[in-house]
């Protein structure tokens, strides 16, 4: 049996490993990790890194799957390769389903005020971290947030806030978690919801997004 080609782009900052807890065979599928490119310039539109992004995938007719920015992103990708599915995790399809405050924060700019310093040198800010459970949020934040380019925050902020969509693809799939405080799931259409899911359902509900890919693939 030939096996199902699946890409897998993270979130905003974010590497490989927060799929780490997916437990999908290597018997069935031929899985493949992105990484985020730097961006060209602060400038580079949105479609145009998508179409670099394309240049990574080695596979006709993938299954892309995408958490978050990357469930943008995979969206992007779609327009210029042909695919088996699109798979988004905590993400959104349209401008629609944003919370009014990236809405807001397109107009008023105040995605500019990001602080990507502090992102990008995370390891001199967590001796302010006190408290065990802060330490520890402060130990996955270093593990998971991995990509720390100032130009790429930077850019990858202001394209989520400015992002508007030219058409959701009609193969997507689109899972994401009731208590979802980033991506709201009252504004949310048309999606199998995982109850008690939060943002980053991706390492804590690992296993019912296994299922329910693997039932969407079947």
């Amino acid at each position: 049996m030939k096996k199902i080609a699946i890409y897998f782009v993270p979130g905003l900052a974010a590497g490989p490993e927060i799929f780490e807890n997916l437990e999908l065979s290597e018997d069935k599928y031929d899985i493949n990790y992105l990484s985020w490119k730097t961006p060209l310039a602060s400038e580079e539109t949105i479609t145009n890194y998508a179409m670099r992004m394309c240049e990574d995938l080695k596979h006709d007719n993938p299954v892309l799957v995408g958490v978050s920015f990357g469930g943008i992103m995979v969206q992007e990708m779609s327009q210029f390769v042909n695919t088996k599915k699109v798979i988004i995790i905590s993400s959104v399809k349209k401008r629609d389903e944003l919370p009014k405050r990236f809405q807001m924060a397109k107009f008023t700019k105040a995605y500019k005020l990001f602080p990507s310093k502090i992102v990008s040198n995370f390891e001199n800010y967590t001796q302010y971290f006190l408290g065990k459970s802060l330490k520890k949020r402060a130990d996955i934040y270093k593990k998971y947030l991995s990509v720390r380019s100032e130009l790429y925050l930077n850019w990858a902020v202001t394209n989520v806030i400015k992002w508007e969509n030219n058409g959701t693809p009609k193969n997507i799939l689109h899972i994401h978690g009731s208590e979802d405080k980033v991506f709201p799931i009252n504004k949310i259409n048309n999606c199998t919801t995982i109850e008690g899911g939060t943002h980053v359902m991706i390492l804590t509900k690992a296993k019912k997004i296994t299922a329910i890919i693997n039932d969407c693939l079947n």
